[in-house]
């Protein structure tokens, strides 16, 4: 008898996607089998990772050298403050795989179309590297990525949990981990027009993420409330975080995957 195919969607969230490692790992420790992965900016990354054929360790290890720094630089640009250049050039020196068509497992990118505002799934074929790039391409801050003439910017503007991807893929079984859900207890009450504005903006993002949770059969909640989306120094509390989590649900998911 098959079984069915079983997918993961992985949010954004900056430095919280760390969360999703944690994740992972339980979800390997415990033999769920995962065919396909989606990702939407910090979790475009994990995914792409994880289905270029690096274990969830390998992930942790090359994770520790990463830094806004090594990742990001100037753009000289009129498109956006910065450009993530740099990113690219990690997932080219750490990633076994570079293109879609050659992957481990089916895997897919979300972005967003700049000039129509329409959720774009890149997978299949292409350049990796890219693909990520551009699902991570914070609009305003980053540079959008051109890919086949389109202009692309960070997927978390129209799918931040991209469970419509992971579909897409052919999940039949869709575990979501949304790294954004679970608030920010650490904002307070602004006092700036800037803090009102990014507090609002993540309002927004979260009330956003969880319209897409109905798609999904599981959904993952790390507690990370109190962890700000830039302390990528706090890497193993957003892991621990991660694995708490998905402990929490490995019962219903074995469940499921049981029916």
């Amino acid at each position: 008898m098959s079984r069915k195919k079983i997918g993961i969607a992985l949010s954004g969230g900056a430095a919280r996607g760390f969360a999703h490692l944690g994740v992972l790992k339980v979800l390997v420790e415990n033999k769920i089998p995962i065919d396909c992965i989606a990702g939407t900016s910090a979790g475009s990354f994990v995914g792409a990772a994880y289905a270029s054929g690096l274990s969830v360790e390998e992930i942790i290890k090359i994770g520790r050298k990463i830094s806004w720094f090594r990742m990001t630089g100037f753009s000289y640009s009129p498109k956006g403050l910065l450009s993530n250049a740099g990113m690219g050039a990690f997932i080219r020196e750490h990633f076994p795989r570079q293109n879609f068509e050659d992957l481990a497992i089916p895997y897919a990118a979300v972005a967003c179309d700049l000039e129509s505002g329409v959720e774009v799934i890149l997978k299949d074929a292409g350049d990796l590297a890219a693909a990520v790039r551009a699902s991570c391409a914070i609009p305003g801050v980053f540079v959008p990525i051109e890919i086949e003439g389109r202009r692309l910017i960070d997927g978390g503007v129209v799918s931040n949990v991209p469970t419509k991807a992971v579909r897409r893929l052919g999940a039949e079984i869709v575990i979501a981990v949304d790294v954004l859900a679970s608030g920010a207890s650490y904002w307070g009450s602004p006092s700036t027009l800037l803090g009102i504005f990014f507090q609002s903006a993540m309002m927004l993002l979260r009330a956003a993420s969880k319209a897409h949770h109905y798609r999904a059969d599981v959904v993952i909640i790390p507690q990370i409330a109190h962890l700000r989306p830039d302390e990528i120094s706090k890497m193993d509390e957003f892991i621990q975080a991660g694995e708490a989590a998905a402990l929490e649900k490995i019962d219903e998911i074995k469940n499921l995957i049981a029916i």
